[in-house]
């Protein structure tokens, strides 16, 4: 259903979307407007948190459009089992995990790295995760993930970054096209249940540096 790019980790070019992280920390309540935000590089024991982010992720994504079946198989677990095996042996090249914080609290995250599409160049860099804890939208965490994985993206010499989101999806192609995403054309349709059921899936990319003569 998505694509195994980031160590084994599931992932998706969702937009300001999340879990309740609570748990994880043993936080009572959500994170209150004036919490700090910040954005930093994921550590081992954050691993939790970013598994109930993208478990309710792919829950709110993609129910409706799968068999129930499906997604009850997203649990928190498996993806913050993943994280933690890819946090403690990062794979070799700019994959990053980043979160988003509201104080000490991780309400977000953003995955990335090199780009696996046959038709793109090794400059070329994608976002496979981004994702934001409902309570905590509207709050600039999603714009401040995608802004800094570019940040890293840039520094690493990338000239393209791109993610992948499904095609009717049209709250999240506005939230990236007014980040500077735009699509490229390209597009698959990602077989998503065990009897065969397809989902398209759209391309959107935005350039890392300027074109020459800029």
């Amino acid at each position: 259903m998505t694509d195994h790019r980031h160590d084994g980790e599931p992932a998706g070019g969702e937009h300001d979307r999340g879990e309740d992280p609570r748990p994880a920390h043993g936080h009572g309540h959500p994170p209150g407007p004036l919490a700090d935000a910040s954005v930093r590089p994921a550590r081992v024991n954050d691993a939790p948190a970013v598994g109930l982010v993208q478990a309710a992720v792919f829950r709110e994504v993609y129910a409706g459009r799968v068999p129930d079946e499906v997604v009850a198989m997203f649990e928190p677990q498996p993806f913050a089992r993943a994280w933690r095996q890819s946090l403690a042996a990062p794979p070799e090249g700019v994959y990053r995990l980043l979160v988003a914080c509201a104080g000490d609290q991780v309400v977000g995250a953003t995955a990335l790295g090199p780009s696996q599409d046959p038709d793109t160049g090794p400059a070329a860099a994608e976002v496979t995760l981004l994702a934001v804890h409902p309570e905590a939208r509207r709050q600039g965490h999603g714009s401040r993930l995608l802004n800094a994985a570019v940040d890293v993206l840039r520094e690493a010499g990338a000239e393209s970054v791109a993610t992948w989101l499904l095609a009717d999806d049209e709250a999240g192609r506005s939230f990236l096209s007014a980040s500077g995403f735009g699509p490229d054309g390209a597009y698959r349709d990602r077989v998503v249940s065990p009897d065969g059921q397809t989902l398209r899936e759209v391309r959107l990319m935005s350039a890392l540096v300027a074109p020459e003569g800029e």
